[in-house]
């Protein structure tokens, strides 16, 4: 028996438009699934026969997913949001919808997941499942062991306490630290706490996947080995964080959280939205068809490009004096595509 999933979800994974903007679509009578006019909340399996305004959805497989990794350059913004000045999307001028996995700041550079996968945008992202980040940053005056011993030990931002993490000093003014969460601008906020100022800050690892080889402002598609080895890692992974805030707690206030998470998660891109199905359904995803980056077709994704590289004069994310390595510490440092 076929699977059914919710119909925006169906839409959103064909690469239409979000999950918001399918519910409208429902709304307004666009959308009919069977010859019938759908409902919110109406669930759709790959053999049902869904169309708007005549023309047929076509379902995703696995192979149709696309997952991109994408060094981000300073200035370009993590949202999906239409009419967004340097939104990463208009820079990279995909052929297809895509969104970030999770987010960098504008103020920030490197590494980012590009993907139309809603599922695994939001395995990889949760506290919960351990998934590593790792970062190099710079600040504005020498450091000190008593500081990179604090920041691994938990710092209070936001009114809760940061997660132990791994920070080991890089140079005088730099150091590598790998998170598990992301909180709103966490590392930055960590820094100050010291009174520190960051004044670079680079993603260079996501999991199992670095920089190294991509220059800023470009992306490549995952290889099949890499998105093999994401799936193997993200196989037992949740997507959401139930199971591990839930316990003890109140049916109340397990709802009343959740709403709030809900609600967060929403106003928080479009970007990751939330699945239900299991990794296991994903066992197949393979990089969809592969696009040149320099065939790209979209003449303000180009000119975004060139302001980004051109502006003050120097290539974007430089800093005078500072040549960060992008080979992370520990014991994943030999993959094939580096660690973030």
């Amino acid at each position: 028996m076929a699977e059914k999933i919710r119909l925006n979800k169906f839409i959103s994974d064909s690469g239409i438009c979000s999950r918001r903007e399918a519910d409208k679509l429902i709304e307004q009578g666009h959308i009919v699934v069977n010859g019938k006019r759908a409902k919110l909340g109406d669930q759709v399996s790959i053999k049902d026969k869904v169309t708007m305004n005549g023309n047929l959805i076509a379902a995703k497989t696995g192979e149709d997913f696309a997952f991109l990794a994408f060094n981000k350059p300073v200035g370009i913004i993590s949202t999906t949001e239409i009419g967004v000045k340097d939104s990463i999307v208009d820079y990279i001028g995909y052929h297809e919808r895509i969104f970030p996995v999770g987010r960098l700041d504008k103020e920030s550079q490197g590494l980012i997941f590009m993907t139309n996968n809603g599922d695994m945008v939001n395995k990889i992202l949760r506290a919960g499942n351990n998934h590593e980040k790792e970062y190099l940053v710079t600040v504005n005056k020498p450091l000190t062991d008593e500081f990179i011993l604090k920041m691994g030990s938990g710092v209070p931002i936001l009114g809760e306490m940061t997660k132990k993490c791994k920070v080991v000093k890089d140079s005088v003014f730099s150091f590598r630290i790998v998170l598990v969460q992301g909180l709103n601008r966490q590392i930055r906020r960590m820094c100050e706490h010291f009174d520190y100022e960051v004044v670079k800050l680079e993603r260079i690892r996501i999991m199992s996947i670095s920089l190294k080889g991509l220059p800023v402002g470009e992306w490549r598609q995952l290889e099949p080995n890499e998105i093999k080895e994401i799936m193997s890692a993200i196989e037992h992974s949740t997507s959401t964080e139930e199971g591990s805030i839930n316990r003890g707690k109140r049916p109340e206030e397990r709802s009343k959280e959740q709403e709030v998470r809900s609600k967060n998660a929403e106003r928080g891109t479009q970007n990751a939205e939330s699945g239900t199905r299991n990794s296991s359904n994903f066992s197949n995803v393979k990089p969809s068809k592969k696009t040149a980056r320099s065939s790209n077709p979209n003449p303000k994704s180009r000119d975004l490009r060139e302001r980004s590289s051109n502006s003050n004069g120097k290539k974007t994310g430089s800093t005078k004096n500072i040549k960060p390595s992008t080979t992370s510490f520990g014991s994943r440092g030999n993959s094939k595509s580096g660690k973030r």
